[in-house]
């Protein structure tokens, strides 16, 4: 079954400041003539044809606002309370093996306590190596060098069963002899085998983006009443037709808030204040953008959380399966139960069908709920949540993924670039805040905007003119719009993004 788009509808605000036809009535010709004797039936109110067109509130529900004072934000988040590691394994190396740190569990190099050593292994501390199906126990008995840990198998032989190629390895205790002390094998004390383990951190930071926009509307225009009667988006109503193109530039400019934060990008320039010598951003044929941009949701997801694209490529999380392997992967991380997934049309009805296959349709009829049809019962089809394991999942549509004016349209053609949905942690993270210095509980997601006493750059409005309250010789009245913000993601490897 296919598919056909209405068409004719005004669904982009007119570029330049014109008439245009399409936007009025044309009594000039035909029918319509005014030297025509009959008076036609105005229908005055504007017919409300898109519904609710604003796509902010994503942000507001799941997320937090909060002020501050500095060119950037930094945060730092904790690291894993065990030590695991990415090794490479000689098995003819010194006593009956070596193994050669590379990274730890989740890819970083150069990890452990102290620059002179780029793992936290100590002598005699007891190992599991796993690889290729296969998982040795062994025991440090050397450290000889800064990334390097000898090790002897606690089985005969052991290590032959191992390749020359990456290992994961696990500290999961220690075993020294009676009287024995911090030594290596030969009874020596070790600067590497004697230090004490002491717990990092990752470092993370992003900067605030200035948003503007406004509207300007002349004295003469102002002083014109319409024969359309308007509805703002703040509920504001009346024949001026300044006053919705007002009313849709603010409503407009809301949404950018809220869409810039999940989709902008950082550059890649080194610099990350400002925007080079004359603080404005770089056109294509200067010096580059030079530190643009800010990290989104989005970005943020990609770089340090999870991705789905499900088991068939196309919609995310269509069947248990898929899901098991999402759970798998939180298990691997914060192993928060409460998560909120917000998705695209698509990706809803698919987990509505999946949840729905799990029970056995009623004796005659679908029951996709836990009530008795009837043939005057309107049948619930859809599912607002689910337990599986131990999470709970929330679902709900997001409609930025579903507008045709918005993500919806360019999902259309970004094939698997395509963005489905995202799944969001509840509750709240303790990080340490840099500029307040202190432990701060707060969502994993909030907004950063820039404020002081002299100044809140939250959502800043001022008028100018000569319209209303005069304050220059310009003939029409301009309402300007800024906010500077950026979009703090905490935890983001709670995070899974739908593609």
């Amino acid at each position: 079954m296919a598919i056909t788009a209405g068409g004719s509808l005004n669904s982009v605000p007119a570029s330049t400041r014109q008439t245009l036809n399409t936007n009025y009535l044309d009594f000039t010709s035909g029918a319509n003539d005014w030297a025509q004797q009959y008076l036609p039936d105005l229908m005055e109110k504007e017919a409300e044809v898109f519904g609710p067109r604003t796509i902010s509130g994503f942000l507001s529900q799941v997320g937090a606002e909060e002020s501050m004072t500095s060119d950037q934000v930094v945060w730092s988040e904790q690291s894993r309370l065990h030590l695991s590691y990415v090794a490479t394994v000689a098995t003819a190396g010194d006593v009956n093996g070596t193994l050669t740190i590379t990274a730890d569990i989740d890819g970083d190099t150069a990890v452990g306590a102290t620059a002179s050593r780029a793992h936290g292994i100590r002598v005699n501390d007891m190992l599991l190596i796993a690889q290729a199906g296969v998982v040795v126990k062994a025991l440090a008995v050397e450290t000889p060098n800064s990334n390097v840990v000898s090790v002897e198998p606690y089985a005969t032989a052991a290590l032959s069963t191992l390749s020359a190629a990456a290992a994961t390895v696990l500290v999961i205790g220690s075993e020294y002899g009676k009287g024995s002390s911090y030594a290596d094998e030969t009874g020596t004390f070790k600067t590497e085998s004697r230090g004490a383990n002491e717990p990092t951190f990752k470092s993370f930071n992003n900067k605030p983006i200035i948003l503007k926009d406004y509207y300007e509307v002349s004295g003469s225009d102002t002083s014109r009443i319409g024969w359309v009667e308007v509805t703002s988006e703040d509920g504001g109503a009346g024949y001026m037709w300044y006053l919705k193109a007002e009313s849709d530039t603010r409503a407009r400019f809301n949404d950018y808030l809220e869409m810039s934060m999940l989709e902008a990008e950082r550059t890649t320039a080194a610099s990350i204040i400002g925007f080079g010598a004359d603080s404005q951003v770089r056109g294509a044929a200067d010096a580059g953008l030079n530190g643009a941009g800010t990290e989104g949701l989005f970005a943020a997801i990609e770089s340090r959380g999870n991705l789905t694209s499900g088991v068939t490529g196309v919609n995310a999380a269509t069947d248990l399966a898929e899901f098991d392997a999402i759970l798998a992967e939180f298990d691997k991380q914060g192993a928060i139960e409460e998560n909120m997934m917000f998705v695209n049309r698509a990706t809803s009805l698919a987990m509505d069908d999946m949840l729905a296959s799990m029970n056995s349709y009623g004796a005659g009829g679908t029951s996709y709920g836990v009530f008795n049809n009837s043939e005057d019962m309107a049948l619930n089809l859809g599912f607002s949540g689910f337990r599986r394991g131990s999470y709970d999942f929330y679902k709900s549509d997001m409609r930025y993924l579903n507008d045709k004016a918005t993500r919806g349209g360019i999902n259309d053609r970004a094939g698997s670039a395509a963005i489905r949905g995202v799944m969001v942690p509840a509750g709240t993270s303790t990080v340490y805040d840099q500029q307040l210095g202190k432990n701060l509980k707060r969502p994993f997601l909030h907004v950063r905007y820039r404020a002081s006493q002299t100044d809140d750059r939250r959502m800043k409005t001022w008028v100018t003119g000569s319209v209303g309250a005069a304050t220059s010789a310009l003939d029409a009245m301009q309402i300007h719009m800024l906010s500077e913000r950026c979009l703090v993601t905490q935890g983001a490897n709670n995070f899974m993004l739908m593609k």
